[in-house]
Protein backbone atom coordinates (compact mmCIF):
# COMPACT_ATOMS: atom_id res chain seq x y z
CA UNK A 1 0.00 0.00 0.00
CA UNK A 2 1.55 3.60 -0.75
CA UNK A 3 1.60 6.39 1.48
CA UNK A 4 -1.01 8.04 -0.91
CA UNK A 5 -3.77 5.24 -0.43
CA UNK A 6 -2.94 5.18 3.26
CA UNK A 7 -3.57 8.72 3.24
CA UNK A 8 -6.94 8.39 1.64
CA UNK A 9 -7.75 5.97 4.35
CA UNK A 10 -6.97 7.88 7.37
CA UNK A 11 -8.74 10.89 6.40
CA UNK A 12 -12.14 9.77 6.94
CA UNK A 13 -10.81 8.48 10.47
CA UNK A 14 -9.20 11.20 10.88
CA UNK A 15 -12.58 13.51 10.28
CA UNK A 16 -14.57 11.04 12.45
CA UNK A 17 -12.05 11.51 15.33
CA UNK A 18 -12.21 15.13 15.13
CA UNK A 19 -16.16 15.16 15.04
CA UNK A 20 -16.29 12.52 18.03
CA UNK A 21 -13.64 14.53 20.00
CA UNK A 22 -15.93 18.14 18.70
CA UNK A 23 -19.17 16.46 20.09
CA UNK A 24 -17.59 15.55 23.72
CA UNK A 25 -16.70 19.08 23.74
CA UNK A 26 -19.86 20.76 23.19
CA UNK A 27 -20.90 18.56 26.69
CA UNK A 28 -18.63 20.54 28.79
CA UNK A 29 -19.03 23.83 28.52
CA UNK A 30 -19.11 26.55 31.13
CA UNK A 31 -22.61 28.01 31.72
CA UNK A 32 -22.30 29.52 35.11
CA UNK A 33 -23.70 32.90 33.87
CA UNK A 34 -26.35 31.50 32.06
CA UNK A 35 -29.65 33.36 32.18
CA UNK A 36 -31.91 31.83 35.02
CA UNK A 37 -34.60 31.49 31.60
CA UNK A 38 -32.78 29.65 29.85
CA UNK A 39 -31.39 27.13 32.24
CA UNK A 40 -32.77 23.72 32.54
CA UNK A 41 -33.37 20.62 34.97
CA UNK A 42 -31.14 18.57 32.82
CA UNK A 43 -28.24 21.33 32.91
CA UNK A 44 -27.35 20.29 28.67
CA UNK A 45 -26.63 23.63 27.14
CA UNK A 46 -25.07 24.26 23.40
CA UNK A 47 -24.69 27.83 21.39
CA UNK A 48 -26.09 27.67 17.91
CA UNK A 49 -22.97 27.16 16.47
CA UNK A 50 -22.34 24.15 18.66
CA UNK A 51 -25.52 22.61 17.66
CA UNK A 52 -25.13 23.32 13.83
CA UNK A 53 -21.60 21.14 14.20
CA UNK A 54 -22.85 18.55 16.81
CA UNK A 55 -25.75 17.85 14.24
CA UNK A 56 -23.81 17.81 11.07
CA UNK A 57 -21.78 14.89 13.09
CA UNK A 58 -24.21 13.45 14.39
CA UNK A 59 -27.21 13.75 12.05
CA UNK A 60 -28.19 9.98 12.86
CA UNK A 61 -28.18 9.61 16.14
CA UNK A 62 -29.95 13.25 16.91
CA UNK A 63 -33.21 14.68 17.02
CA UNK A 64 -32.97 18.78 15.93
CA UNK A 65 -36.35 20.02 16.73
CA UNK A 66 -37.87 24.08 15.77
CA UNK A 67 -39.71 25.07 18.74
CA UNK A 68 -41.19 28.15 17.46
CA UNK A 69 -44.70 28.90 15.74
CA UNK A 70 -45.72 28.41 12.62
CA UNK A 71 -45.47 31.99 11.74
CA UNK A 72 -41.74 32.35 13.38
CA UNK A 73 -41.34 30.13 10.32
CA UNK A 74 -43.17 31.54 7.76
CA UNK A 75 -42.04 35.02 8.44
CA UNK A 76 -38.53 34.13 9.66
CA UNK A 77 -36.78 31.37 7.84
CA UNK A 78 -35.83 27.88 8.93
CA UNK A 79 -32.58 26.34 9.49
CA UNK A 80 -31.83 23.69 7.12
CA UNK A 81 -30.39 20.65 9.29
CA UNK A 82 -34.11 20.69 10.78
CA UNK A 83 -35.70 17.59 11.91
CA UNK A 84 -39.28 18.58 12.78
CA UNK A 85 -41.35 21.65 13.67
CA UNK A 86 -43.01 21.07 16.80
CA UNK A 87 -44.37 24.52 18.11
CA UNK A 88 -44.61 24.49 22.32
CA UNK A 89 -47.12 26.99 22.15
CA UNK A 90 -49.49 28.76 19.17
CA UNK A 91 -50.02 32.60 18.61
CA UNK A 92 -53.86 32.95 20.03
CA UNK A 93 -55.70 35.59 17.79
CA UNK A 94 -58.51 36.10 20.17
CA UNK A 95 -56.65 36.94 23.03
CA UNK A 96 -54.30 40.34 23.90
CA UNK A 97 -51.05 40.05 26.62
CA UNK A 98 -51.31 44.06 27.89
CA UNK A 99 -48.14 43.53 29.71
CA UNK A 100 -46.16 42.33 26.70
CA UNK A 101 -47.89 44.07 24.23
CA UNK A 102 -48.29 41.31 22.05
CA UNK A 103 -51.15 38.27 21.03
CA UNK A 104 -51.42 35.55 23.80
CA UNK A 105 -49.68 32.19 23.27
CA UNK A 106 -51.86 29.22 23.72
CA UNK A 107 -50.23 25.97 25.00
CA UNK A 108 -49.63 22.80 22.37
CA UNK A 109 -51.43 20.21 24.30
CA UNK A 110 -49.59 17.97 22.03
CA UNK A 111 -46.13 18.94 21.99
CA UNK A 112 -44.64 15.78 23.93
CA UNK A 113 -46.74 13.36 22.29
CA UNK A 114 -45.61 15.01 19.02
CA UNK A 115 -41.88 14.85 19.98
CA UNK A 116 -42.23 11.40 20.20
CA UNK A 117 -43.61 10.53 17.25
CA UNK A 118 -40.80 12.51 15.69
CA UNK A 119 -38.36 10.53 17.59
CA UNK A 120 -39.86 7.21 17.01
CA UNK A 121 -39.54 8.73 12.98
CA UNK A 122 -36.03 8.91 13.08
CA UNK A 123 -35.78 5.51 14.94
CA UNK A 124 -34.38 7.19 18.31
CA UNK A 125 -35.38 6.44 21.81
CA UNK A 126 -35.48 8.50 24.96
CA UNK A 127 -32.13 8.45 25.62
CA UNK A 128 -30.80 10.05 22.12
CA UNK A 129 -29.88 13.26 21.97
CA UNK A 130 -32.41 15.78 20.96
CA UNK A 131 -31.28 19.62 20.54
CA UNK A 132 -34.83 22.19 20.84
CA UNK A 133 -34.19 25.61 19.37
CA UNK A 134 -36.37 28.28 19.86
CA UNK A 135 -36.15 31.85 19.08
CA UNK A 136 -34.08 33.09 22.25
CA UNK A 137 -33.64 29.65 24.50
CA UNK A 138 -36.60 30.65 26.80
CA UNK A 139 -39.37 28.68 25.65
CA UNK A 140 -36.50 25.74 24.70
CA UNK A 141 -35.77 25.73 27.87
CA UNK A 142 -39.39 25.29 29.24
CA UNK A 143 -39.79 22.34 26.57
CA UNK A 144 -36.64 20.97 27.54
CA UNK A 145 -37.95 20.44 31.26
CA UNK A 146 -41.29 18.96 29.72
CA UNK A 147 -39.25 16.31 28.39
CA UNK A 148 -37.00 15.62 31.11
CA UNK A 149 -40.37 15.25 32.89
CA UNK A 150 -41.94 12.19 30.22
CA UNK A 151 -38.24 10.46 30.71
CA UNK A 152 -36.09 12.01 28.09
CA UNK A 153 -32.45 12.11 29.56
CA UNK A 154 -30.22 14.41 26.63
CA UNK A 155 -31.88 17.05 25.86
CA UNK A 156 -30.04 20.31 25.24
CA UNK A 157 -31.24 23.51 24.68
CA UNK A 158 -29.80 25.87 22.18
CA UNK A 159 -29.14 29.05 24.14
CA UNK A 160 -29.40 31.60 21.98
CA UNK A 161 -31.93 30.37 19.77
CA UNK A 162 -32.74 30.85 15.86
CA UNK A 163 -32.63 35.22 16.39
CA UNK A 164 -30.04 35.39 19.26
CA UNK A 165 -29.71 37.77 22.33
CA UNK A 166 -31.04 41.50 22.02
CA UNK A 167 -28.14 44.14 22.11
CA UNK A 168 -27.16 46.53 24.78
CA UNK A 169 -25.37 48.89 22.96
CA UNK A 170 -26.66 51.77 20.70
CA UNK A 171 -27.21 51.65 17.52
CA UNK A 172 -28.81 47.83 18.00
CA UNK A 173 -29.84 48.04 21.42
CA UNK A 174 -32.76 46.25 21.91
CA UNK A 175 -33.00 44.48 18.61
CA UNK A 176 -31.83 40.74 18.52
CA UNK A 177 -28.54 40.89 16.58
CA UNK A 178 -26.04 39.11 19.17
CA UNK A 179 -25.46 35.39 18.74
CA UNK A 180 -27.72 33.20 17.92
CA UNK A 181 -28.32 31.27 14.16
CA UNK A 182 -29.13 33.72 12.00
CA UNK A 183 -26.36 36.14 13.04
CA UNK A 184 -23.54 33.76 13.70
CA UNK A 185 -24.35 32.76 9.78
CA UNK A 186 -25.23 29.35 10.25
CA UNK A 187 -27.04 28.09 6.94
CA UNK A 188 -31.13 28.56 6.76
CA UNK A 189 -33.67 29.48 4.24
CA UNK A 190 -37.46 31.17 4.06
CA UNK A 191 -37.83 28.41 1.66
CA UNK A 192 -40.51 25.63 3.84
CA UNK A 193 -40.51 22.30 3.40
CA UNK A 194 -43.98 21.08 3.81
CA UNK A 195 -42.69 17.39 5.38
CA UNK A 196 -41.18 18.79 7.90
CA UNK A 197 -44.00 21.35 8.45
CA UNK A 198 -46.76 20.91 11.75
CA UNK A 199 -50.34 21.17 10.67
CA UNK A 200 -53.24 21.36 13.63
CA UNK A 201 -55.03 18.28 14.31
Amino acid sequence: MTTTSLKLLLTPFVVLSLMSMFSASVLAGDWSNLSKKNQTRLGLYMTAEDAYKHTMANMGKTLFVDIRTPSELNYLGVVTVMDAHVPLVFMDSTAWNDKKHRYKRAKNNNFVSDIDAALKKKGLGKDDTVILMCRSGNRSAQAANMLADAGYTKVYNVVDGYEGSKAKDVPNKGKRTVNGWKNSGLPWTYTLDRDYMYFTR
